[in-house]
């Protein structure tokens, strides 16, 4: 299967996205070398490989989740700009333009 400099147009059509004609040349020759690769990479054999995740034998390294005690509201208050009670000020959005 090859592409044609009509596909070119015609997706980039559908992405609303423009080009001019010697960018099409050009993405069509780079468009069919891809596909190319594609149809080289479907001879490798793979029928009793073992699927993998991912190369390496990594396993999870995250912390286990532990509640611990959030910053009090003082001290995340201290360098806000403006502060109600114990909130943070913040102008309004909704509403206006």
């Amino acid at each position: 299967m090859s592409v044609t400099l009509d596909d070119v147009r015609h997706v980039a059509s559908l992405a609303r996205l423009s080009f001019s004609e010697p960018e099409m040349q050009r993405l069509t020759v780079e468009l069919n070398s891809i596909l190319a690769y594609m149809h080289h990479l479907q001879a490798v054999e793979t029928e009793n490989l073992e699927p993998l995740s991912h190369i390496l034998p990594l396993q999870n390294v995250f912390r286990q989740d532990e509640s611990r005690p959030g910053l009090p509201a003082g001290k995340a208050l201290e360098n806000a700009p403006a502060a109600t009670g114990m909130f943070f000020r913040v102008p309004k959005v909704i509403g206006e333009r």
